[in-house]
């Protein structure tokens, strides 16, 4: 198993604990019915990994889709004919731990490879045309799969940038409004990352220039059969076009958002090495031209950035209120839907945390909503929280709302969902569905659409269909084409060989599903009186 970078530079002296989770039922048959949208996605057809080949490279292939199966963990039953009576209420995209990140930056650990997953990846030079990418394909699809209605929002569950630098976070807005983006820092003319052809050339790391003359060849050349594509360094660095959204987005904060390398506090070290010119990589120390927009930021910042932006809604969803208390948590409502977005970032380390007067503002909040279909959303599932007994009260909190049905997440960089059921007397009568969802950094490189409907039966439905980037699936060599890039990172992050084994694309019952929760009081269909 390898060691995350998370558990490798954790600073803090957090205990890690995993909340006891509801249990999982699966219908033998999956749902019927037609999608009135025509652009596909993983319900027609999926991508996996291909054969290996030398080195145990694999292609990404297309496979045949998968429809949706049928979780009954929280006590409502899937009564026939569902599909004809449904009544959808919203439809939204969720996109998680994009990542932009600067790979120049003095702040990055890449001499940590040899102990994490995550300190270096070959892919990420192209971070920004993934993101790109996934906005074209969301906008290209623009209806829910199940139900047709319109794509009403888009919302990003944290780790947005990667390590609270002013230009992550600026070229993550800037790919979601649209618009000319270049993802480089320093000198704009040349790359100064681990990956380029100076002194320090190492083995440890994916040089697709090829080896240096009088130096070892890389290991991914060398024993994992990637390939070497002249140019590609500069290529990433390239402006290029941004889609942007066609719809209102909203953001919440993740701990790559607020702290340095997701898990350290911000400091005077830190802030200074960020805008200077010294990069530690393997075997020393080496000059990158300094930059000012690598500037950290502290939360009042982050969050006064996302006013300065020409998608809507203007602040994606902070307040005036955030920006004079300093806080990153709020709510706004979608039609029947209310959506309450948690700041879940500790003061360091990278787990979950949620303050005292932040969960005292929750449960006001919640007792303000009981008319209102409620949808929390965070960076960080419950699993991954510091505390798991301040995790159990949170999620006690929650299941005792019946108009609570799901709490959309992510930071874990893999499909999951859990079952959180109420019991009264040992009968399951009630609960909410926590939905995590996979990153844009590693592989499977996906997002996740949500359909809300009303059976009309006294039940709910809540519909999950993961979607693949519009990258290429078969790079094609075009170096000047942005969808190119983005399809080689997914084939990159495929072959990552640190990552080889995971499976982030999770279990079956995490991808295309339809969740049953049943109808709060407020919404169901009242018996006529005789």
């Amino acid at each position: 198993m390898q060691i995350s970078r998370r558990d490798l530079i954790r600073s803090s002296a957090v205990v890690g604990g995993v909340v006891a989770l509801g249990g999982v039922g699966l219908a033998d048959a999956a749902v019927a019915g037609t999608s009135p949208v025509t652009r596909a996605t993983t319900r027609t057809t999926r991508l996996a990994k291909g054969p290996a080949g030398a080195g145990g490279w694999r292609p990404v292939v297309k496979q045949s889709g998968e429809n949706y199966l049928v979780r009954r963990g929280l006590g409502a039953p899937a009564r026939k004919g569902r599909a004809k009576r449904r009544k959808p209420l919203l439809a939204f995209a969720q996109i998680s731990d994009v990542h932009i990140i600067d790979t120049e930056s003095p702040l990055r650990i890449e001499s940590g490879e040899n102990f994490s997953s995550s300190a270096y990846r070959p892919q990420e030079i192209l971070t920004g045309q993934v993101a790109d990418a996934m906005v074209r394909e969301i906008n290209a699809i623009g209806r829910g799969p199940v139900t047709g209605r319109r794509l009403a929002l888009t919302i990003q569950t944290g780790d947005n940038s990667d390590t609270s630098q002013y230009n992550e976070l600026r070229w993550n807005i800037d790919l979601l409004d649209g618009g000319t983006v270049a993802i480089n820092s320093g000198d704009p003319a040349r790359y100064e990352g681990v990956m380029d052809q100076s002194d320090f050339h190492s083995p440890m790391f994916w040089h697709p220039d090829g080896t240096p003359a009088g130096k070892t060849p890389d290991d991914a050349l060398a024993k994992y059969g990637f390939p070497t594509i002249p140019g590609l360094l500069e290529a990433a660095g390239r402006p290029f076009e941004a889609a942007g959204l066609n719809m209102p987005w909203y953001s919440a904060m993740g701990n790559h958002d607020g702290l340095v390398q997701g898990n350290f506090t911000p400091n005077d070290t830190y802030r200074n090495r960020a805008i200077g010119s010294a990069k530690e990589v393997p075997g020393g120390t080496r000059t990158v031209t300094a930059d000012p927009n690598r500037r950290l930021l502290d939360k009042a910042a982050w969050v006064n950035e996302h006013f300065k932006t020409t998608g809507t809604p203007k602040g994606h969803g902070f307040t005036g209120e955030n920006k004079a208390k300093k806080t990153a948590y709020y709510y706004f409502d979608k039609g029947r839907v209310r959506f309450v977005v948690l700041d879940t970032v500790a003061t360091s380390g990278e787990r979950g945390a949620l303050d005292k007067k932040q969960f005292a503002w929750l449960k006001r909040l919640l007792d303000q909503s009981k008319r209102k279909l409620v949808v929390l959303v965070s960076h960080h599932p419950l699993a991954s929280f510091a505390d798991p007994n301040l995790a159990s009260e949170i999620a006690g909190t929650l299941t005792r709302r019946p108009n609570v049905i799901a709490w959309i997440n992510g930071h874990s960089h893999t499909n999951q969902i859990w079952a959180h059921p109420r019991k009264e007397k040992g009968k399951v009568v009630g609960g909410f569905w926590e939905i995590n969802t996979a990153s844009h950094i590693d592989w499977p490189q996906q997002a996740r659409l949500l359909e809300i409907v009303d059976n009309r039966d006294n039940t709910l439905s809540i519909f999950t269909t993961m979607i693949d980037h519009g990258g290429a699936v078969e790079f094609n060599g075009d170096l000047t084409d942005p969808t190119q890039l983005a399809g080689l990172s997914r084939v990159l992050a495929a072959n990552d060989w640190q990552e080889r084994e995971d499976n982030r694309e999770g279990a079956r019952s995490a991808r295309n599903v339809e969740l049953l929760v049943r109808t709060p009081d407020f919404l169901r269909k009242k018996k006529k009186k005789k």
